[in-house]
């Protein structure tokens, strides 16, 4: 699975809207959807928020292993 894709599959998981990772990221929903889609890259600190917030590790929000780890 490809890094955006799994973006997008951890917020639905959860039943949230793009709206509502912008809110925790400080972006917008269109932004959002660019990071989902691949469109655009994030920058390191938006994953280490979003590892934080969903609980899992960098490797797995990055597509390098598909069992999540949970950081804490």
């Amino acid at each position: 699975m490809r890094y955006f894709e799994r973006l997008k599959d951890l917020r639905e998981d959860r039943e949230l809207k793009q709206s509502d990772i912008a809110k925790l990221l400080e972006t917008n929903q269109q932004q959002i959807s660019k990071y989902e889609t691949g469109k655009q890259m994030m920058g390191i600190d938006k994953y280490i928020k979003l590892a934080k917030f969903y609980n899992v590790s960098l490797d797995y929000i990055a597509g390098l292993v598909d069992v999540p780890k949970k950081l804490y």
